[in-house]
């Protein structure tokens, strides 16, 4: 699955376009060294699919990568965290 990023100047978003639906997780940039994951968005045609467990894997990526942390407001991404004790390192 490709997923991009298209960032702002205070946040932005991962998308994933599947089967013509496009799935995002929104977040905000609290500091350059934080996250605040605030909004996932998955259509009923993309549901069950794993869209949105690859955009949150993807989330966790980009932040071990990048060297910041997650705060993770959106519930669905603090559900898959509470699920993933392994990305404990970059989810606060």
């Amino acid at each position: 699955m490709d997923i991009r990023n298209d960032e702002g100047a205070s946040g932005g978003r991962y998308a994933a376009e599947v089967e013509g639906h496009e799935a995002e997780m929104t977040y905000s940039r609290a500091s350059p060294k934080l996250v605040i994951i605030d909004h996932t968005a998955v259509p009923d045609a993309l549901r069950g699919k794993g869209v949105g467990q690859a955009l949150a894997l993807h989330a966790v990526e980009a932040a071990r990568t990048g060297g910041w942390k997650i705060i993770p407001l959106c519930p669905f991404f603090k559900a898959q965290a509470q699920r993933h004790p392994e990305w404990k390192d970059v989810v606060n």
